[in-house]
């Protein structure tokens, strides 16, 4: 019966041993994940920061002409300029 008593005794404290190693992996795990929220929450504030970083500039380049329309209306411009 003791030998037995000592084998389970054994056993038992092995277990309890991988077990608060188990409890220190998933404690640093832990920290780990909650730097990488942190560093998600981060980054969705720049991303909704940058998307409306965009929107401002694709506004703002719709009220400019481009060099096609520029140089139609130079065009325009000198035709007229000869007529006066």
């Amino acid at each position: 019966m003791g030998v037995i008593m000592e084998s389970m005794r054994d056993g038992i404290q092995l277990v309890a041993e991988q077990h608060g190693d188990i409890v220190k992996t998933l404690h640093s795990h832990t920290k780990i994940f909650a730097a990488i929220e942190e560093d998600i929450r981060i980054m969705q504030v720049d991303i909704a920061i940058t998307k409306n970083d965009i929107e401002f500039i694709k506004h703002d380049l719709r009220k400019k002409i481009d060099a096609d329309e520029f140089a139609t209306l130079e065009r325009r411009v000198a035709l007229l300029e000869k007529r006066r």
